[in-house]
């Protein structure tokens, strides 16, 4: 446990394969599948593979940023909200960096519009790689969300 990072209930992350230098999420153990706040998703097939495009709202209640993103489809899987709604979504395999650490993980796509963490990093994330100090906020650092996507 000594060489892994460690998480307050909040961390500041960033998907660089997605071209999202900043996104806020909320550390969630009780969520297996971490997700990502996605609207227009739109599947299709690029030389018999699947990939899906969609957008996100990075930085909450900064509607006028859209960030457009690409991803191979990894699967589709039926998940349960926190209110036990069943909602059949997209699976993705993408990088995410929090501090200095970078590792591969599965994202569910979903809107998370009425949600205040435009992303959650589940335990299935976390496994292997994180501790968490759940009395603990940005462990490691706070990024310029507005500096970084140019909004100022």
């Amino acid at each position: 446990m000594d060489n892994q990072l460690k998480l307050g209930w909040r961390e500041w992350c960033a998907l660089p394969d997605l071209d999202l230098p900043a996104i806020k999420a909320k550390i969630d153990t009780g969520a297996k599948t971490s997700a990502l706040h996605a609207f227009h998703i739109d599947p299709f097939t690029e030389k018999g593979k699947r990939f899906v495009r969609f957008q996100v709202h990075p930085i909450q209640r900064i509607d006028e940023l859209v960030v457009e993103c690409v991803a191979p489809v990894k699967d589709e899987r039926l998940v349960s909200d926190s209110g036990g709604h069943k909602e059949m979504r997209y699976i993705i395999e993408t990088v995410v960096r929090i501090g200095d650490k970078c590792w591969p993980i599965e994202m569910s796509l979903t809107n998370r519009d009425t949600m205040l963490f435009r992303m959650l990093l589940g335990r299935r994330a976390m496994e292997g790689h994180a501790v968490i100090d759940p009395s603990a906020s940005y462990l490691n650092g706070r990024l310029k969300p507005k500096r970084l996507y140019g909004l100022i």
